[in-house]
C-alpha cells in the first residue's frame, strides 16, 4: 500500500558552560560564531538559535526525509557547534537540567516579559533551568492553518492523518519521559523525580511546582482529540485560557499579538500543533546523542506504521498498553495516561511494572514497522524490548556515581558532573559514524 512520505525534524536545547563547568551567558557571541562558521561551510546559519535566557542555546535541523538523514543533520550541526565552543573555551552541557543552583539571565524581549508577568517571574525561571528536545512529525502539507488550527480546505484523509498522529504523540508521552530521564539533580538536589517534567509542565494534582502548574491548558498534556472539530476546539480553548491569564495579570491582549503571539503560539504543551506543519513532541529530556537517536528510531517507526496501515488511534478506558487490533490501535485513556501513568513515569519510570509493560507495547508496535520496512533501528528496538528489565536511564547511571537522592550536591561534585557530561557528549559526537548514525544504536549498551 502506497503512503505519502512525511518528514521529521529536531530541536535540542543545550546549556552553555565554561571549561570549569560554570554556566556562561555568552550565548550571543557563541551563536554569532556558529553563524559565521555555518556560512563558511555553506550551511544554513538559521539552525543555531537563541533561547530566552543567555546561558542556553538551541540547535535545530532542517526537515529530513528519514530518521537516518535527520540523525546526520543533527550530528553535523552539533559538530559545528562543538567546534565553535572549543574556539571560545566554552562547552555544551547536554542534559535536561544544570545540576547546581543558578539564576538565569532573561533576554529583554516583549514576548518573554509577557510570559514572565503572566506566569510569575520566579515560576517562569524554571524554564531557564531545564532543557528539552523537540521532535517534529510532519503532517499533510497545508492541513495545519495557524489562524484556525485545521484548514477548511483540507481533505478528510489529511485531517484523519493529523488526528491520528496527534493522538499517537499524546499516547507516547509517558514512555518518552521514562526513557529519556537525564539529569537527577535540580538546584543541587536529587528529588527522585523527572525534574524537567515536573519543573516545566508542573501539576497541581501531584504537587509539582513548575512553570505551568496552574495553567495546564497552556503547558500540560492536553486530552486526546476525538475528532478534528474537538482538536480545533482545544486550540481555541487553550488560547482563551492564556488570554484570560494575561488579563488577570494586567496585560492587554494586543501586547501579546504585537509581540508575535497567535493561536498556535499560545501553546507550550508537551504535544502541540506547529505552524510549520508538524505535530511537535516536547516532552523529551535533553540528553546525549545516543538517547536522541533512540527516540528518533522509536517515533519515526511508530508514526510511519500509523500512516502506512492507516491506523486509527483510539484511547480506550481500562487500556494500560498499546494494543493493535486490525486497523485500530487501542491506547491508554487520558485519565490513566495523565494520572497514574504520568506519576509513575516521573517517579519510578520503567522499573514500575505497569510503565514497563506500556513502554514495551510501544516498542513492539514501532518494531513492526521497522521490520516491515527493513529500516535501521529494528535490531535496536528488539534488543531494547528484550532487555527492558535492565534498561538504565542516564539519570540512574549518574546517581550510581554521585550522591544518593537524600543528599545535596556539592559545588565541586556538581562542576565535575557538568564536565564529565560535556566530555561524554563530545566523545559520542566524535565516534558516531555520520554516514550510518543509527547503526550506532546496535553498537552501544543503553542497558
Amino acid at each position: 500500500m502506497g503512503v505519502a512520505k512525511r518528514r521529521i525534524g529536531l530541536e535540542q536545547e543545550f546549556f552553555l558552560v565554561d571549561e570549569a563547568g560554570y554556566l556562561s551567558n555568552r550565548a550571543d557571541e557563541f551563536l554569532q560564531g556558529c553563524h559565521l562558521m555555518a556560512q563558511a561551510q555553506g550551511l544554513n546559519p538559521n539552525y543555531f538559535v537563541p533561547e530566552f535566557v543567555k546561558s542556553m542555546v538551541e540547535i535545530n535541523t532542517p526537515p529530513a526525509d528519514t530518521g537516518t538523514e535527520l540523525a546526520r543533520e543533527y550530528l553535523k550541526n552539533l559538530k559545528l557547534a562543538l567546534a565553535v565552543a572549543r574556539q571560545m573555551n566554552l562547552r555544551l552541557y547536554p542534559l535536561s537540567s544544570y545540576p547546581l543552583h543558578i539564576m538565569p539571565v532573561m533576554r529583554d524581549r516583549p514576548n518573554y516579559h509577557i510570559q514572565a508577568r503572566t506566569i510569575g517571574y520566579d515560576k517562569f525561571l524554571h524554564a531557564g533551568k531545564c532543557t528539552g528536545t523537540h521532535l517534529h512529525l510532519e503532517v499533510p502539507p497545508g492541513v495545519i492553518d495557524p489562524r484556525v488550527a485545521v484548514s477548511y480546505n483540507s481533505t478528510s484523509a489529511q485531517r484523519e492523518e493529523l488526528l491520528n498522529i496527534y493522538n499517537l504523540a499524546t499516547a507516547c508521552d509517558s514512555a518518552l519521559i521514562s526513557l529519556t530521564r537525564a539529569c537527577p539533580f535540580y538546584e543541587g538536589g536529587a528529588i527522585g523525580l523527572a525534574s524537567h517534567t515536573i519543573r516545566y509542565r508542573g501539576s497541581q494534582t501531584f504537587g509539582w511546582e513548575g512553570v505551568y502548574t496552574h495553567l495546564q491548558p497552556v503547558g500540560g498534556l492536553m486530552p486526546y482529540a476525538e475528532s478534528v472539530e474537538d482538536l480545533v476546539e482545544q486550540q481555541f480553548a487553550r488560547y482563551y485560557a492564556w488570554l484570560q491569564a494575561m488579563e488577570k495579570a494586567g496585560i492587554e491582549p494586543h501586547l501579546f499579538l504585537e509581540a508575535g503571539g497567535s493561536l498556535l503560539k499560545s501553546a507550550w504543551n508537551p504535544v502541540r500543533l506547529n505552524k510549520v506543519g508538524t505535530v511537535e513532541i516536547r516532552c523529551i529530556d535533553s540528553n546525549y546523542p545516543t538517547v536522541i537517536l533512540a527516540v528518533i528510531v522509536l517515533l519515526e517507526n511508530a508514526a510511519n506504521r500509523v500512516r502506512r496501515d492507516r491506523i486509527t488511534v483510539r484511547p480506550t478506558r481500562g487500556m494500560q498498553i498499546f494494543e493493535l487490533v486490525g486497523d485500530r490501535l487501542y491506547v491508554p485513556d487520558f485519565e490513566y495516561l495523565n494520572g497514574e501513568l504520568l506519576y509513575t513515569s516521573a517517579t519510578e519510570g520503567v522499573k514500575n511494572p505497569k510503565v514497563k509493560a506500556y513502554v514495551d507495547s510501544i516498542l513492539q508496535f514501532a518494531m513492526g514497522e521497522a521490520i516491515a520496512d527493513a529500516g535501521e533501528g529494528a535490531n535496536f528496538l528488539a534488543k531494547l524490548s528484550q532487555d527492558l528489565d535492565r534498561y538504565q536511564t542516564i539519570e540512574a547511571t549518574i546517581l550510581q556515581e554521585f550522591t544518593p537522592t537524600t543528599a545535596q550536591l556539592t559545588l565541586d561534585a556538581g562542576l565535575r558532573l557538568v564536565r564529565e557530561c560535556c566530555d561524554k557528549l563530545e566523545a559520542q559526537v566524535s565516534w558516531i559514524d555520520t554516514q550510518t548514525p543509527l547503526a550506532a544504536l546496535d553498537a552501544i549498551d543503553l542497558l
